[in-house]
């Protein structure tokens, strides 16, 4: 991979902080930042995706974030499309750029160069799609790939791979990297994450995550886009909606929900073994810095 531009990429789960770390080495290392997370794309998708607050950036430039409206759709190809035009222009201003994020599909698409089709996104099967309950959609994708890993409840995922399927894409998509890579991943210990997540989860819901939900439903947010979402969204859209009636309850289950999917989130990344985990009991800033000093002087 020598004489590949250079990209930094900061993974973790839900809660972990990879947000903040990533602001700072950006700016340290003169980096504009590429936010990997499948829902920060949407406008007005503030506190239920946990998405950074323009205070939080701290003058570091994000890319990729409210790019859509609610409802709209959105394609791990849309994501890598955008990513490596945000790419081409970062390197051209010479910045480091950097990814930051915690949907690992996403980060994959770009620092493995998924060979993804060009044609141009097909609107009208788009549109069939969004007709069909998110059960008619997982049905119509195991009808196509049988032994499929994907959540049975995740419209947008079901979505995006019926579309790729659609356009001549594989199920496992090809592979040439456009970019040498460092992935800095940020974990805790199980105990430890968890309380996190409880912590953000309750400062969040002061800060009136409920009441974006709702806002978003009068916006004309529909219910199977919310729904569809996953986690804070369709947990607090059942619960406006009357399925989940007690609100302690719905929370109960939300906080349950989202441990069990940054433990798929740490499994995803696991696998891959050139991610350099940083120990965040420790000086984690130090150990940061060191990989990325040491990376960036690799010819």
């Amino acid at each position: 991979m020598s004489g590949y531009p250079k990209v930094v990429a900061v993974v973790g789960t839900n809660a972990s902080g990879k947000s903040a770390l990533g602001v700072e080495l950006a700016k340290k290392y003169g980096a504009e930042i590429i936010s990997a997370d499948s829902r920060q794309v949407f406008r007005g998708l503030d506190l239920g995706s946990g998405k950074i607050t323009p205070e939080e950036m701290q003058g570091v430039p994000h890319h990729l974030i409210d790019v859509r409206e609610p409802g709209e759709f959105f394609s791990m190809a849309d994501f890598q499309r955008m990513s490596y035009a945000a790419i081409d222009g970062i390197l051209a201003r010479g910045r480091l750029p950097m990814i930051v994020g915690g949907t690992g599909l996403y980060v994959d698409s770009v620092l493995d160069g998924y060979l993804l089709s060009d044609t141009e996104p097909d609107l009208a099967y788009r549109a069939e799609l969004e007709k069909l309950t998110t059960p008619e959609l997982y049905d119509m994708l195991v009808a196509l790939v049988p032994d499929v890993q994907v959540e049975r409840n995740n419209r947008n995922r079901v979505m995006r791979m019926l579309e790729r399927l659609h356009d001549g894409d594989d199920a496992t998509p090809g592979k040439q990297a456009r970019y040498e890579s460092l992935r800095l991943g940020v974990s805790w210990p199980r105990d430890v994450l968890a309380r996190r997540i409880d912590e953000r989860l309750a400062m969040r819901l002061e800060q009136g995550m409920i009441e974006e939900v709702q806002g978003l439903m009068d916006r004309g947010a529909s219910r199977e886009f919310l729904l569809g979402l996953g986690l804070e969204y369709r947990f607090i859209t059942q619960y406006l909606i009357g399925e989940i009636p007690d609100r302690e309850d719905m929370l109960a289950q939300l906080a349950h929900a989202i441990k069990k999917f940054a433990k798929r989130q740490m499994t995803w990344f696991r696998r891959n073994p050139d991610i350099v985990w940083l120990d965040m009991s420790g000086d984690y800033m130090a150990q940061a810095c060191e990989a990325v000093e040491a990376f960036l002087a690799k010819e």
